[in-house]
This record gives structure tokens, C-alpha cells and sequence, in this order.
């Protein structure tokens, strides 16, 4: 007989690892945990100078927060940042990668097949590698909360993201499958689907000019709730990793304020 699955643990007695946690959609997850009661938190970024910055705002809400540098799309990279939350939390229980590519839309014509590679690269790796990590001390410890944040493009076929599209779809099936794989270990895993999100740089690079400019000025008509900020993903990050979505896992969760209902 199967031994009964432990009590998901409380924000208070959980330990985040936040990567992309330095700005935008993945900040606003921390700061979110953190003001929601999760005392330690590990954000991961790459540029040293603006991990300690978001630190330091973080540490202002009263939770321990560490900053590890290091980029997630080296293999190697990934589980040293894995070993160094797993010493520094005294274990990962809230997982939630919100890395950021530097690509923007663009018609699959004038893409250069020889840009393929490294956009598919900066994309998928660093979910697939970070969940590799950290899924093995979770199954051990029998619980734990994983959450991946893709976009819309990865349930509606967009001109302008082919790549993208393919990217973010991949991450959206690979996190419903660890949903049906870890669940016997406690484990559950859900993906944030957002279309816009105002004040972040993903954002503010997309809509500055030429044909994703013009993409998503007619997107943003569609949002007649309101364009969404990292804030309100930020929200649903605490409620997904919180015990009151105990029962909530393998969904892909869109915030785009009616642009569509993918």
C-alpha cells in the first residue's frame, strides 16, 4: 500500500528558488511569495549587478533573500545553481523559472536559419535543465511546486512567432508532463500562459518597432480587461505554489486580460 502523501507545506515553512528573478514577471513572483509569507527565497540572474539590486529591495520585505548568479541554459550551470538553493533554502520546495530570450517576433521569412539554433537554445533549456535539477529532491522529499512561465504563442498560432510559438508550446506540454510524473511524489506543476505584460523589458522590446510593434498595438485592443502587469502574474505565482492550489496541477494559466482565450 502506497504511504499516504505529506501535508503540502505552508508559504511560511517553504524555501523559493526564483529564476529570472531579477526583473520583471520573475521579481514580481518574489516579491509576491515574499509579501505572501515565504521567508527564504533564492533569485537567480545573470548579471551580477542587478541580482544584488533586486536583493536588496527583496530583503526590504523581511524575508532572507540570496542572490546566485549563473545562466541557466549551460547544463552545468544549472545544477551548480540547483546545489547552491538546495544548501542555501535547505531545500527547494517552490520552483519557478521565468527566464527571458532576446528575440523578438518576426515572420519565419526573415529569420536566418542560422539564428534557429540559438533562439531554440536560450528558450528551452533553462526550464527543461532547471526541473532536471531540482525534480530529484523534490520526488525525495515527496512534495514540492514547479512553475514555468511560457505565453500565449504557445497555444495560438501568431504570424511572427513560428519559433517562439514552437518554444513556448514545447514548455507548456513539458510542464503538463511532469504534472503527470510528479504527481505521485506530491509533486505538482503548472505553466503561466501571458500574452502582454506592461513594465517589463520582454514587453518594451516587442512593441518599440517594426512588425511585433505593429502585432501587438492590435493585441493590446483585444485586452478589454487591461493589459496585465508582472504584478497580477505575480499573484497567481503565490496562489499556485500556496496549499489552497493543492489540488490544481498541469495547467497551462493564461493572464492576458481577454486578449484571447486560448
Amino acid at each position: 500500500m502506497t504511504e499516504p502523501l505529506p501535508e503540502p507545506k505552508s508559504l511560511a515553512d517553504s524555501g523559493a528558488l526564483v529564476v529570472g528573478g531579477s526583473a520583471g514577471i520573475g521579481y514580481a513572483s518574489a516579491e509576491k511569495l515574499a509579501l505572501g509569507g515565504v521567508r527564504r527565497i533564492v533569485i537567480v540572474a545573470r548579471n551580477v549587478e542587478r541580482g544584488e539590486e533586486a536583493r536588496e529591495r527583496l530583503a526590504q520585505t523581511g524575508a532572507t533573500v540570496h542572490f546566485v548568479q549563473g545562466d541557466a541554459t549551460s547544463a552545468a550551470e544549472a545544477a551548480r545553481i540547483t546545489r547552491e538553493a538546495e544548501a542555501l533554502l535547505g531545500g527547494i520546495d517552490i520552483l519557478v523559472v521565468s527566464t527571458v530570450a532576446e528575440n523578438r517576433p518576426e515572420l519565419f521569412r526573415d529569420i536566418p536559419t542560422e539564428s534557429i539554433g540559438g533562439i531554440l537554445h536560450e528558450m528551452l533549456l533553462p526550464p527543461m535543465q532547471l526541473v532536471s535539477e531540482v525534480m530529484p529532491h523534490m520526488a525525495q522529499r515527496r512534495g514540492g511546486v514547479i512553475i514555468t512561465v511560457a505565453s500565449d504563442a504557445g497555444k495560438t498560432a501568431t504570424p511572427g512567432e513560428t519559433i517562439i510559438g514552437a518554444c513556448k508550446a514545447a514548455i507548456i506540454m513539458f510542464t503538463r508532463t511532469i504534472a503527470v510524473e510528479g504527481k505521485r511524489n506530491g509533486i505538482r506543476a503548472n505553466v503561466l500562459t501571458p500574452s502582454l505584460v506592461h513594465g517589463t523589458a520582454s514587453t518594451a522590446r516587442i512593441t518599440g518597432d517594426g512588425f511585433s510593434a505593429k502585432l501587438f498595438a492590435k493585441a493590446a485592443e483585444q485586452a478589454h480587461l487591461g493589459v496585465p502587469d508582472a504584478n497580477d502574474l505575480g499573484d497567481l505565482v503565490v496562489f499556485l505554489a500556496s496549499p489552497a492550489a493543492r489540488r490544481l496541477t498541469g495547467q497551462a494559466i493564461s493572464v492576458n486580460g481577454g486578449i484571447s482565450a486560448a
